[in-house]
């Protein structure tokens, strides 16, 4: 694990080959590769440096569960030149692996609350490990409502497990509706409506596009959400994962290491300023 201050270590600037052990696909654009590691161990949040070699390394966050030991779960959107080279891995290549880096998703601070989850898209990863140490310690919260925004019904993430997850209020949406849908049409903030929780104990982890991101946290704060309790995930231009080459720079703060879970209440003014 890499020092939260000072230099940064040689060993956590070198990436580590390993084997993808497994690769499936989730939508048509989007694949889990199980990727081998000494120690697989994480916290509900937090991401790797993935390196395809000849290509470049990118910052994904860990969708896996954290109670598990054994390879590092990571779902990827292929969408540019390094994403697209990790998507098109088989099983038994070596891509390089460094991490784990950044914060986690508090969920000590959500226990014996209500816990509202709002993810967009692929957002849905990076949530997926919080989620997964909710079930397995599900009488240490209330009422718990995960609200996941799609595209549309074939770009509707983990749909199966999401099925599954009957001990939460599961709510989907989705923007652009065909034949073979009969839930929700609309932006994932109108799910907020059908949730039930206390906004005066209330915490919300929300994770998805920025324009998601701030429309969600606006809409939690109006309903009463205090904006220290609803936190978001930032994932902005992270490069060395270090804080040492600046790309992920947000006025004071580095995403990669001060980051990429802040408070809203932290980021909140950061986000109004046009340049940012």
């Amino acid at each position: 694990m890499l020092p939260t201050a000072g230099r940064p270590d040689a060993a956590s600037l070198l990436p580590l080959p390993c084997k993808v052990r497994a690769k499936r696909r989730e939508l048509e654009d989007v694949w889990t590769l199980e990727i081998e590691a000494p120690d697989g161990a994480f916290l509900p949040g937090q991401f790797n440096m993935l390196y395809a070699f000849g290509v470049g390394e990118v910052p994904i966050s860990i969708s896996g569960d954290p109670g598990k030991s054994g390879p590092f779960v990571h779902t990827i959107r292929a969408v540019g030149a390094v994403t697209k080279a990790l998507c098109a891995v088989k099983k038994g290549d070596v891509l390089g692996l460094r991490g784990p880096f950044g914060s986690s998703w508090p969920l000590d601070s959500a226990r014996g609350k209500d816990l509202v989850i709002v993810a967009g898209g692929v957002g849905l990863a990076p949530l997926r490990p919080a989620i997964y140490s909710v079930l397995a310690d599900r009488a240490r919260f209330n009422r718990v409502s995960v609200l996941v925004g799609a595209r549309a019904p074939k770009e509707v993430l983990f749909a199966r497990e999401l099925q599954r997850w009957k001990s939460l209020d599961v709510r989907v949406t989705v923007d652009r509706a065909d034949t073979s849908w009969h839930g929700e049409v609309g932006v994932v903030t109108t799910l907020l409506s059908h949730a039930s929780f206390d906004p005066a104990r209330a915490v919300a982890f929300v994770c998805g596009p920025e324009i998601m991101i701030r429309f969600t946290a606006a809409e939690l704060k109006a309903k009463g959400v205090a904006p220290e309790a609803i936190q978001v995930s930032m994932e902005r231009n992270m490069k060395c994962a270090v804080g040492v080459c600046g790309h992920c720079q947000f006025g004071p703060e580095f995403i990669c290491k001060d980051g990429p879970k802040f408070p809203w209440s932290r980021v909140e003014a950061l986000l109004r300023v046009r340049e940012m």
